[in-house]
């Protein structure tokens, strides 16, 4: 497998522009149960890309599941492109929505459906005709290497080929966020390059990526921002080219091995407090 992606593969988002979404001080606790979630603050900045790591039960599917809409938070503030969440009307939720593409790790395909209707599916439903988003359909999934494949249906591809399946579906309608839940979770390293890659590129279009993993390998290929979560709470750490700057003799600083430590510490959950969550 490749051992980097090049930095300059990745769109640089500008600091003055409005985050996309913003969390401050968000809780989240299922029912009467302790939070999963605590004191959550941070910007997911326009055309930004980060990754979301942290072991399984450390609460990412529940963060993934606000980010995308899909539960609300206990306490807290969530804004969606400047508008608070809580005030959104039922009329706006779903044009918030829309704005938000997601990536499943179980692909969530439609078996009685063809790998073109299954993509298209988002566009059906907000009424469009087929001749209006045909030429469109055919090209996306040649983009993702699946011209070949528009009449087949989802049981007889292969892990790899579902997910980009489900990586066209969720980009079909040209969101201006997009969350992975650990979308190379179910292939081989050398498809995990390739479905990364075809993120980095749709980063480069402008759109904001979410990438949840728990390969660090897969994180550290790419400089990114890792969001990493622990116990409920999130430790944010900037791009290496931030983290590690050349010092004035020209000499190039190492990586700091005790945080590269308590980051594998993180992932494995290995601080000995329960975790409650599902992923």
């Amino acid at each position: 497998m490749e051992t980097s992606i090049e930095p300059s593969h990745l769109n640089t988002p500008s600091s003055a522009a409005e985050p996309v979404i913003r969390f401050d001080n968000v809780g989240m606790r299922y029912g009467r149960g302790p939070e999963v979630l605590r004191d959550l603050s941070f910007d997911l900045p326009r055309g930004s890309f980060q990754f979301l790591t942290g072991p399984s039960g450390a609460g990412k599917t529940s963060l993934l599941k606000l980010i995308y809409l899909a539960a609300k938070p206990s306490r807290g503030t969530i804004s969606y492109f400047g508008r608070d969440a809580a005030g959104l009307t039922r009329d706006e939720l779903p044009q918030i929505r829309r704005r938000v593409g997601v990536v499943f790790q179980e692909f969530r395909l439609l078996n009685h459906l063809t790998v073109f209707d299954n993509v298209a599916l988002p566009l059906r439903v907000t009424g469009r005709k087929r001749a209006d988003y045909a030429e469109d359909v055919a090209e996306l999934l040649a983009w993702v290497g699946l011209g070949d494949k528009m009449s087949a249906q989802p049981a007889t591809l292969s892990g790899g080929e579902q997910q980009r399946v489900a990586i066209a579906r969720a980009v079909v309608a040209q969101p201006e966020v997009l969350i992975a839940d650990e979308p190379t979770g179910n292939v081989d390293s050398e498809m995990a390059m390739r479905l990364l890659r075809l993120f980095v590129e749709l980063n480069k279009l402008g759109t904001t990526v979410v990438f949840a993993t728990h390969d660090l390998q897969l994180v550290r290929l790419l400089d990114a921002p890792v969001m990493t979560l622990s116990n409920g709470h999130l430790h944010i750490r900037p791009p290496r080219s931030q983290r590690y700057q050349a010092p004035a003799n020209g000499q190039t600083e190492q990586p700091d091995a005790e945080e590269d430590a308590q980051e594998a510490v993180a992932m494995t959950g290995e601080d000995g407090e329960e975790n409650r969550d599902d992923t």
